[in-house]
This record gives structure tokens, sequence and C-alpha cells, in this order.
């Protein structure tokens, strides 16, 4: 088992996976939201091949529409 937070909210997983395994497992929309991990934004490229580790922060960011 692995810690993480997210948004401020500690999770454990059973086992490191990638920013887009975590999203998938969330069922989170990927539309129109950003990520970061360790205060550093992950291209939506890379989030396949960015793998979490034990004591990673993750903040998702939904984007909103107004003013």
């Amino acid at each position: 088992m692995i810690t993480i937070t997210i948004n401020n909210q500690t999770k454990e997983i059973s086992k490191a996976v990638s920013v887009e395994q975590l999203l998938n497992d969330l069922n989170q929309q990927s539309q129109g939201i950003a990520v970061a991990v360790n205060q550093s934004i992950i291209s939506r490229h890379n989030w396949d091949q960015e793998i979490l580790n034990d004591g990673d922060d993750i903040l998702i960011i939904q984007a909103t529409q107004g003013g």
C-alpha cells in the first residue's frame, strides 16, 4: 500500500499507479481539469507516464466558466 494526498485528503492505494490510472479509478472526467503532483503541473500527454509514489501530493483542479 502507498499513501497519497488528493486535494488535501489522504488516500491509500494498493500499488503505484499513473496519474491517468488514478483519474480512472476515481471516475474523474479528464476534460477541463489540470493535475499537479508535488506542486508541478503534469501535462495531459504525460499522465500515463507519471507514476505516483508514496507520499505524493496530488492536486486536481476543475476549470469553471464564469466571471
